[in-house]
């Protein structure tokens, strides 16, 4: 007769999940995963497989639930211009923020730590960064043809400017304590708008 698991496998991913993301895939070990879940390594390998099998699912709950908003944000009928700018804005405030400052994005720590080396980890980076991406450029395709952003600016050209801004201030405001280098970059950025 097999045994009922005596642990809650959705809580031991979020509790995962906030340990690489506050320590890094490197710096947490199964020993520091069995302490912090609760649970013993055998469960911990029967349930997620090995560590690197568990910061792939714990990304992949990251992916699935972090900031589901930016799709409502620059999706919303009406004018798009102001919801890229809050967007942005929005990103801004939250770097500069204490609690962000300390885990910054666990997409973005991911492909600063494993994206050179891990060729699944880069791929689920790249697949976040193109949503992201697509929903900026729609955004900006919108703002273009509804006479929001000038017709010589190229959509795409600025989404992917604004993309790796937006990644620049998660490293950033990681790291710094001065909250104008986020704040400052992001409304230099938004000023290319138009």
């Amino acid at each position: 007769m097999a045994r009922t698991k005596e642990f809650d496998p959705e809580a031991a991913l979020q509790a995962a999940l906030e340990l690489f993301w506050a320590r890094g895939y490197e710096a947490t070990t199964m020993s520091d995963l069995v302490e912090h879940l609760g649970i013993g390594r055998a469960s911990i390998y029967a349930t997620f497989g090995n560590k690197h099998e568990l910061y792939l699912k714990a990304m992949n709950r990251y992916l699935e639930t972090r900031d589901p908003r930016i799709v409502e944000e620059l999706s919303a009928p009406g004018p798009a211009l102001p919801a890229v700018r809050a967007l942005v804005r929005r990103f801004a405030t939250e770097a500069a923020a204490d609690g962000e400052r300390l885990n910054g994005c666990f997409v973005t720590n991911s492909a600063a730590e494993l994206g050179p080396h891990d060729t699944v980890v880069a791929r689920r980076v790249e697949l976040s960064w193109e949503q992201i991406e697509t929903l900026l450029h729609g955004a900006l395709t919108r703002a273009r043809a509804g006479g929001e952003l000038p017709a010589d600016r190229d959509p795409r050209a600025l989404a992917r400017m604004l993309l790796v801004l937006l990644q620049g201030i998660r490293v950033v405001g990681k790291v710094s304590s001065d909250p104008g280098r986020v704040t400052d970059a992001a409304e230099q950025a938004l000023g290319l708008l138009g």
